[in-house]
């Protein structure tokens, strides 16, 4: 058992910017993370809107240098998967495969991950054909053509970042218009290797060894079509990352965790932040303003403690 002030789950741009408020507030402090630094955000191409980068700047170039600010600040970062937690008294535990970190106060900032279709054939053509990052696994698909599931701001901007490897990119909709921001649908609409199939859905993935094609379907008139594609990339929603709060945090029917304008749970010294929380914009300079938000809360939770 290793003992802290407070513990943060989730190493995403809220996560960490709740890891360099800790750490400049002297509180001690681990902030736990199973993947790459700058979570979702380091699967993005690019990233305009984020302040301070008048160019814009890549997803994981981002998340780096954030978990740069973070270690210079000697915040401990600890790659590790948080499976369950519990409360023992007013003390919050993190149990992950090998330790257990016990805490006051505890940031849940653990985000969101893509959903998937969910039909046959698609786990088993996992990362031979169908991807849910384009950043990942674009330059595989150099010369070919893929397809790309979804209509908002994720499938959009990865669609375009495919066209730097793919000879063509096919938007596979199930309505007749886009979701995505204006910005994002007038460069795809002016990109001559972006096609559209609008008010269809993926019925069928089809493959053996390697993904083949793709069997669509329209929505209203049920007819169906093939589309031959080297690559599926399916961006089609994401779902929050509590499964290892169930039984400890109450959670909206989707999952997500339910707060106040503090980040504030129903359990004191318990917090939750960016995508993974009720009503999230889904935006890193919001998960990032949340984070902040939540570790000055949690920093008075814990100097209220010691009186």
């Amino acid at each position: 058992m290793q003992n802290y002030e407070l513990v943060i789950i989730g190493g995403g741009p809220g996560g960490l910017t709740a890891g360099i408020y800790a750490a400049r507030a002297r509180l001690r402090t681990v902030l736990l993370e199973q993947g790459l630094a700058g979570g979702q955000v380091a699967l993005t191409n690019l990233i305009e809107n984020y302040p301070g980068f008048p160019e814009g700047v890549a997803g994981m170039e981002l998340g780096q240098l954030m978990e740069q600010q973070a270690r210079h600040l000697d915040l401990e970062i600890v790659n590790e998967e948080a499976l369950k937690v519990e409360l023992q008294g007013t003390d919050k535990v993190v149990q992950t495969a090998d330790n257990e970190y016990r805490a006051a106060a505890l940031i849940i900032a653990t985000g969101a991950q893509h959903t998937h279709l969910g039909l046959p054939n698609e786990e088993a053509l996992a990362g031979r054909g169908v991807s849910y990052c384009a950043v990942c696994d674009g330059a595989f698909f150099r010369g070919r053509e893929v397809a790309v599931v979804g209509g908002g701001d994720s499938a959009i901007d990865e669609g375009l970042f495919l066209t730097r490897f793919a000879n063509k990119v096919t938007i596979i909709h199930r309505r007749d218009a886009l979701r995505a921001t204006k910005i994002l649908q007038e460069r795809a609409f002016a990109n001559p290797k972006m096609a559209f199939i609008w008010n269809h859905v993926v019925d069928q993935i089809v493959g053996t060894e390697r993904l083949e094609k793709l069997v669509l379907r329209h929505v209203r008139t049920g007819e169906k079509q093939d589309l031959v594609v080297d690559g599926l990339f399916v961006y089609v929603g994401l779902k929050p990352r509590t499964e290892f709060l169930r039984g400890t945090l109450n959670l909206d029917p989707q999952g997500y965790v339910v707060t106040n304008e503090k980040m504030e749970t129903e359990i004191p010294g318990l917090y939750a932040i960016g995508d993974v929380r009720q009503g999230s914009l889904r935006q890193a300079i919001i998960a990032a303003g949340e984070g902040a938000t939540a570790a000055l809360i949690a920093e008075k939770y814990l100097a209220e403690r010691q009186r």
